[in-house]
């Protein structure tokens, strides 16, 4: 038999005993779901990014929804995002009906650019097409610009969704990404190749609690047992929960709460080793002929992805001969991500191709390379040395 090469992955979970345990406990409870294990992982997240309020649901996908129905929006309103994202930053608009557009990346952090997105608003101002809400994306782990943001939403009267599914554990200006001082609601993800993970998973946080009460109710039905929220009724009848809305099944459950829980316990620890994988590629891939990631001096990245651009001329490697490298090296790199707008579900509603021409040179030069708390020391120096062999 042949040797069998387990392929480097480009992220994944990192599971100890005390999560095993953890789960295990409330397997051998009295409640799966809908006891006091989510409810506690809801008040853990909530202090920890010192926000008022943390609900949580079954995916991210799940809390964009709901926190885009909870501030109202409809078939009548526009929905901007960036383009360099997974496609849930946008599909939760065409969920509520509404129209969506994408807005150019930052060269440099690639997040949404605040230029494009300034000159953007000010003609759409003059269109009557302002968006109703924005939704900036935390990309890779690095804060958007969310104090310019927030004073262009002052101006145009928009809400602000963070897309924080990649950034639990970093920080804007000294202050923990989650803790929506310039935002309405804050979204993030548990999926096993995010930071922490409750196999899958998602949370919405906010200050509001009007916005709180909304989205527990979206995620549950539309239900409420809140005495304060419930219609009156008969005071023979027996009334211990209604329907107030329309709403969904995407409850998490106590389950994955606890698996959320004790994660939580290494969260600071995780983004921790991220760092010191990420400083060593950053010495050791400083001399090829590819960027780095750049890091705004007002953000520390919580580096859930590690992309790197190829940038050799024409008559070197392309991206995807590297690419195709490192995969046959038994290197499982990734690509974050494909303009929303060039998936064919998109192009159908008329979007094209050089709509948002920062965000395609980026997809035609980026790769995410491995980064994660157990990447050991020699599959990180493998993933080097192939990166020096093919690029040199």
């Amino acid at each position: 038999m042949g040797v069998v090469n387990i392929m480097i992955q480009y992220g994944r979970q990192d599971i100890n005993q005390a999560d095993i345990d953890a789960v295990v406990t409330v397997l051998r409870s009295d409640y799966l779901t809908q006891g006091a294990t989510v409810p506690r992982f809801e008040i853990n997240m909530a202090s920890y990014c010192r926000v008022q309020h943390a609900v949580a649901v079954n995916s991210a996908t799940s809390a964009l929804h709901i926190a885009c129905l909870a501030l109202d929006l409809g078939p009548s309103d526009w929905l901007w995002t960036s383009p360099s994202t997974f496609v849930a930053s946008s599909n939760c608009a065409l969920f509520c009906g509404a129209k969506v557009d994408f807005v150019d990346i930052d060269p440099h952090t690639y997040n949404i650019s605040i230029e494009h997105l300034s000159n953007k608003l000010a003609r759409a101002e003059k269109d009557g097409t302002l968006p109703k809400i924005v939704v900036p994306v935390h990309l890779c782990g690095q804060s958007c610009d969310m104090a310019a943001i927030d004073l262009l939403s002052k101006q145009y009267g928009f809400k602000v969704i963070e897309d924080a599914a990649h950034a639990i554990g970093g920080k804007y200006k000294g202050e923990l990404i989650g803790g929506c001082r310039y935002s309405d609601i804050t979204i993030f993800s548990f999926h096993p190749v995010k930071i922490i993970t409750t196999g899958e998973g998602g949370m919405a946080l906010t200050n509001n609690q009007v916005l709180a009460e909304r989205m527990q109710r979206y995620r549950s039905h539309g239900i409420t047992s809140e005495t304060s929220q419930m219609q009156a009724r008969p005071l023979d009848e027996i009334w211990n929960y209604q329907q107030v809305s329309l709403g969904y099944n995407y409850r998490m459950t106590d389950i994955q709460a606890a698996l959320g829980l004790s994660q939580m316990e290494r969260l600071d620890e995780f983004v921790g080793k991220r760092h010191i994988i990420a400083q060593r590629y950053n010495e050791e891939l400083a001399s090829l002929p590819l960027k780095i990631p750049w890091q705004h001096p007002d953000t520390y990245s919580s580096y859930h992805l590690y992309p790197i651009r190829i940038t050799l001329g024409e008559d070197k490697k392309t991206q995807r001969q590297v690419y195709d490298t490192l995969q046959f090296e038994g290197v499982n790199v990734n690509l974050h991500y494909i303009p929303v707008y060039r998936q064919p579900y998109y192009e159908m509603l008329g979007f094209k191709m050089g709509y948002c021409p920062a965000a395609e040179q980026y997809h035609k030069e980026s790769l995410s390379i491995p980064i994660y708390p157990t990447l050991t020391d020699s599959e990180q120096r493998k993933v080097i040395h192939i990166l020096h062999e093919a690029l040199a």
